[in-house]
């Protein structure tokens, strides 16, 4: 995994399940994650439609499933508002990956089967590319979670389940991955820039992307520095050097460094 992608399977790999008939799909939410999921289902041949909460209800009248992409707390609303589409309407599901499916209670109450499909994928704008993404899937009967499972296959993501009660500590280990990783290395450029070096980021790019090829690789052993080597003396300079120039970075630090040496 050096290039942090996972290979496309060929036609020999691709099960016969993959390319079963898909049922017509509605995404409602067309934001970041709604606009790449309709731009890969469109680029794989599925019959789906894009729809805003404004014209919802009339897209989830032309589909058999419907896939809710909104904020989390939306969801519920949402799900009660296209209910009304039920049927033809039979499968609703969210991409939330904190979310239970108890926020799709309006939908499953008029009869249909509920799911969730959350890609483990940061998607920046509605252009993301999804394939190669590990897609958390969950869903109320079998007819359900096959279906999220096939349609993450056919985006070209690799399904696996969550268990409904784990949502949150699931949702939790993503954010740790992604999200903090950005505000982590924001920190970097930021103390960098603070002592005058320019174009932090473009310097510390290479370091942040060989370091994350390196542990897809090798997990903890990819790990590097001071703290690797025993070295405490210039853990200590460092602790000295965020006093100084950036002294709110220094209880992350702290935090950070004694997590490091637990994985020595």
């Amino acid at each position: 995994m050096r290039e942090l992608e996972r290979d496309l399977p060929s036609d020999a790999d691709t099960s016969l399940s993959v390319r079963e008939d898909m049922p017509s799909l509605a995404i409602v939410g067309a934001g970041r994650l709604g606009g790449a999921l309709a731009k890969a289902a469109r680029e794989e041949g599925l019959e789906v439609a894009l729809a805003g909460r404004e014209n919802a209800l009339d897209a989830c009248r032309e589909a058999e499933a419907a896939l809710i992409c909104v904020p989390d707390g939306a969801i519920r609303e949402v799900a009660a508002h296209i209910a009304d589409a039920i049927p033809p309407l039979r499968l609703v599901g969210h991409s939330s990956g904190a979310t239970s499916l108890d926020a799709l209670a309006p939908a499953a109450d008029r009869g249909a089967t509920v799911y969730s499909l959350h890609p483990l994928q940061t998607v920046p704008g509605p252009d993301a590319e999804l394939v190669g993404a590990a897609c958390a899937v969950s869903a109320s009967a079998p007819d359900g979670e096959r279906f999220a499972e096939l349609l993450a296959d056919r985006l070209g993501m690799r399904s696996f389940t969550v268990p409904e009660e784990s949502r949150a500590a699931y949702h939790a280990a993503a954010s740790l991955a992604s999200n903090f990783l950005v505000a982590l290395e924001e920190s970097a450029s930021d103390l960098l820039e603070r002592i005058g070096v320019a174009d932090a980021r473009e310097l510390l790019a290479p370091l942040v992307l060989t370091t994350a090829a390196n542990w897809a690789d090798r997990g903890r052993e990819a790990l590097t520095g001071p703290i690797a080597r025993g070295d405490e003396a210039t853990v200590a300079r460092h602790t000295e050097a965020l006093a100084e120039h950036a002294p709110e970075l220094l209880p992350l630090y702290e935090a950070l460094a004694e997590r490091t040496r637990e994985l020595r």
